[in-house]
This record gives structure tokens, C-alpha cells and sequence, in this order.
């Protein structure tokens, strides 16, 4: 029996052709001509296809549904691209790649449509990069800020933090009139169901837009899952609106890519992966940006596995090489037991310095460099001599600014409370202690509206002087 929607397509004239091989997910249509990459097929029984490959008369589409098919059947081309529904009734919703609601709220209101395959705005199209997306964590927001309309990855080993840190910054942006599309990519149900449950206890719900794959779907919705995110991020993008498209995970998507490949015939690259892994990326990566004709953005943060802590592998350095900087998590400096698992050595953002201000740069350069030092400062305290004062100070300083660095996943600052946390444990007297963990409680109760090292530096310093005398405790012995 055909579908109402497929006779109708074909009552218009639309190309047609017949099933002649099925292999699981793979369909081979002949008599489609013409047809490119990318179009949407709908076969008689309502099942929908994307065309991957032309060759000759043979199309070979993916099909979109886990509904089995046998040769024989009939497909319409329904539309010369995939295209997705988009609109602002998404926002506080959980969609699967296919748009259909995963919250049990009922299908969501969609405006319009969007081409999921859309290209990048061109150079002349973009505007310079200017504003800070404050993610409320310190050792990022301070050392390797991301700047809207950024593209910055976060690599790292499983369990290292990269996903809680995506969580953070969807949870920080809570009354700054932004929208966070997070995208889960062939994620255990398990995984998604604690990432919804946090955004929802947060509040960070009613901002963001949740795109949700497990690893029990078909591997065609998981592949097209960051590029239906995108496209409805760049809907919302254009209409004026920063948008913020967190990728969770980069490895698992490629490696869909690379399943799909293969099963198609492709041939390998290294490690297995087709020749066109970092197109496929590239291509939704470069989406992001800043538009000149409204000046909103879109920020665009991908999570890339790094087993072992092998940046060098290959996925890891062709997001490296796309992407504007890179936060990378560290296992051994997650069981020193630093958290954020940072690694400050190796992590770099490229454009952040343009969204500091002359205090954020200072305040940077200062920690950098006492981190160096304190590095070094380690390895002497290895050796059984006596160290000099000078290695002592480092040491001791060093351990106080990764004190105030570490930040559990609970923990939020606002920028200004960040700069006062660092200039009061940098210029405290090394020789008492600093109560840091009242004053962290203390500051997330604040309301810092100013940036008062910009505006007023007495009262800055007077600020500084005073939280100092209030949280400086016991004299060492």
C-alpha cells in the first residue's frame, strides 16, 4: 500500500525508482535519475532515505528508519536536500535526530524548515570575534577563555571531564539570552538521561535544545545528529540569537562515519577511517562564527576521546587543526587530584585573548607563568636537598593558585568573582593560609555587576585588601 505523501509526489512528476538490493541500512535504487548526494528519498511504505552515492543508474541510499525493507519496492525523490525542522518551539525540548519528541511533551511547534547539508557563511559574510562565552569555570574562563562564534575542542580520555564541562557551560549561561543546542551522539541511555536531569535541575533547560542518539539507534540518525543540531542552531543563529552548539562527542560520530563507510564499500584510511573524515567535520565546524549583518553568533565546542592521552593520534589532530584552540583533560593531572582535569601545558585558545580585558590578560600571564614555575619548583622537591627560598615561594605559590583553580562541577563564578578569587590568593602573604573554601562559598553568592578593575581600581584594590583580611587564617609554624 503506498503512502498518501508518496503518491502525491509522484502525481507531481518527481523522479522514481525501484529497490533492487537491500543490505541492512544500505538501499540500492535504480531509475532515480536525476538525483544528487544528499537528497531526501521516500520509499512507498513511508520510510525515508538519504542519498549517499550516485553511480551510473544505481543510487545507494541510507536508509533513516530501522523498518526492514526487501527489493522490489518503489522510492520518489521527496525533496533535492535533507532539510530539518527548526524554530523556537524547540527550545526546551529533547528531539531525536528525526524530530521527534524524547520528553513525552508532545511533538514540538516548528516554524519552518532549514537544509541540514548547509554551506558556511562566506568570509565577507563574518564579522571579527570580539565577546567572551563565560563558562563560569575559572582555569578556562581565565587561562583559555572561548570567545562567541569560537571553535574550540575539548580532547581528553574517557572519564577526564569533558562532558561535565560541557554541562557547565550550558548550566552558566542562564539568563544571558542565549540558546545552547547539546548534541549527544550515540550516548548509552543512561548517559543521556543524567545529562537531561542535570540541565533540568539547573534550569539550564528552559534555554537549551537537547539532540539525543543512543547507541540502540540506527547509525544513519547517529551520523546525522551534529548536522541536525547545526542546522537548527544556524535557524535561530540568523534570526539574530547567539547560539552555542555543544558536540558530545566528536569520536563517536566518526566512528559511525567509519561503520557506514565501510559497510558502503568504501576504502580505509588510517585507522579504518574513510578518506573524508575531516571534511566531515571541517564542513560542520566552519559553520560557526560571527554574522556582520546582525552581529549574533555561533559557537561551535566538539569533545574528542583521546585514549591514553594521545593527542597525536588521528582524529584528535584533525579537530586540533580545524578547530581555533583546544582544552585538553589530563588522567595524571585528574589523580593529582586537580579538577577540572586540566592540562595547562598542552591546552591553548587561540582567539581568547581578544575577549579579555587588560586585568584578564595580566592576571593570565601571571598565572602561567607561576604555574611554570611551580613545575619546576617539583621537580627540585624531588631530591632529598634542601631547597632554596626562592623554589620554596614558587612551590608554595604555585599550590595556592591551583587551589583556587580547582572547581568541582557543582561550582559556578561569574567572571568578576574569578578575578577577585585569583588577585586575593596571589597577593595574600604566602606565609598564613587563605580560608579558600568559604570565601568560594561566599563569592558564588555575589552579585558582581561591575568589572572593577576596569572601572574604579581604588576600590578594586580596597576590595582585594579587604577580602584578604577577612579570609586570611592561622599563621604556619
Amino acid at each position: 500500500m503506498f503512502d498518501q505523501h508518496f503518491q502525491e509526489l509522484i502525481d507531481q512528476g518527481h523522479p522514481t525508482g525501484k529497490v533492487v538490493a537491500v543490505n541492512e541500512f544500505l538501499i540500492t535504487v535504480r531509475g532515480l535519475a536525476p538525483v544528487g548526494a544528499n537528497a531526501l528519498i521516500l520509499f512507498e511504505d513511508g520510510t525515508r532515505g538519504l542519498v549517499r552515492e550516485v553511480s551510473g543508474d544505481d543510487v545507494l541510499v541510507l536508509s533513516l528508519d530501522t523498518k526492514p525493507m526487501v527489493p522490489g519496492g518503489m522510492a520518489v525523490l521527496q525533496n533535492e536536500e535533507l532539510v530539518t525542522g527548526v524554530g523556537r518551539g524547540l527550545i526546551g525540548r529533547v528531539i531525536s535526530a528525526k524530530g521527534q519528541p524524547l520528553d513525552g511533551k508532545g511533538v514540538p511547534p516548528l516554524s519552518e524548515t532549514w537544509p541540514v547539508f548547509a554551506d558556511a557563511p562566506k568570509i565577507f559574510e563574518r564579522d571579527t570575534l570580539d565577546a567572551q562565552l563565560e563558562t563560569g569555570v575559572t582555569i578556562v574562563d581565565t587561562l583559555f577563555p572561548i570567545v562567541l562564534g569560537q571553535r574550540i575542542a575539548l580532547l581528553g580520555d574517557s572519564k577526564t571531564g569533558k562532558s561535565s564541562l560541557l554541562l557547565q557551560i550550558a548550566q552558566n549561561q542562564v539568563n544571558k539570552n542565549r540558546v545552547v543546542i547539546y548534541v549527544m551522539i550515540a550516548k548509552r541511555p543512561n548517559e543521556i538521561d543524567e545529562a537531561i536531569s542535570r540541565l533540568q535541575q539547573t534550569g539550564a533547560m528552559q534555554h537549551t535544545i537537547v539532540v539525543a542518539t543512543s547507541v540502540f539507534d540506527s547509525l544513519v540518525e547517529s551520523y546525522l545528529a551534529p548536522y541536525i543540531a547545526c542546522a537548527i542552531g544556524e535557524h535561530l543563529w540568523h534570526e539574530g540569537v547567539d547560539v552555542a552548539v555543544l558536540y558530545d562527542d566528536f569520536s563517536n560520530h566518526a566512528q559511525v562515519h567509519r561503520e557506514i563507510s565501510l559497510l558502503a564499500g568504501a576504502n580505509p584510511g588510517r585507522d579504518s577511517y574513510p578518506g573524508d573524515v575531516f571534511y566531515r567535520h571541517s564542513s560542520l565546524l566552519e559553520r560557526a562564527g560571527r554574522l556582520k549583518k546582525n552581529g549574533a553568533t555561533l559557537t561551535a565546542i566538539p569533545a574528542v576521546l583521546t585514549p591514553s592521552n594521545d593527542v597525536t593520534a588521528y582524529l584528535p589532530t584533525n579537530i586540533i587543526s580545524i578547530t581555533d584552540g583546544q582544552i585538553i583533560f589530563d588522567t595524571d593531572v585528574m589523580r593529582s587530584g586537580i579538577r577540572p582535569a586540566v592540562n595547562t601545558g598542552l591546552s591553548v585558545s587561540r582567539v581568547g585573548g581578544r575577549a579579555q580585558s587588560g586585568h584578564q590578560k595580566e592576571l593570565s600571564t601571571h598565572i602561567f607563568q607561576i604555574l611554570s614555575d611551580y613545575r619546576d619548583a617539583q621537580e627540585f622537591s624531588h631530591f632529598a636537598s634542601e631547597m632554596a627560598i626562592e623554589a620554596q615561594k614558587s612551590l608554595n605559590l604555585g599550590e595556592r593558585a591551583l587551589n583556587a583553580l580547582k572547581q568541582t562541577t557543582n561550582e559556578l563564578y561569574p567572571l568578576a568573582a574569578q578575578q577577585l578569587l585569583l588577585d586575593v590568593s596571589l597577593k595574600a602573604d604566602l606565609d598564613k593560609k587563605l580560608n579558600l573554601g568559604v570565601m568560594k562559598q561566599w563569592l558564588r553568592e555575589q552579585n558582581f555587576d561591575l568589572d572593577l578593575p576596569q572601572t574604579d581600581p581604588d576600590a578594586y584594590n580596597k576590595l582585594v585588601e579587604d577580602t584578604i583580611a577577612e579570609y586570611l587564617i592561622e599563621v604556619k609554624k
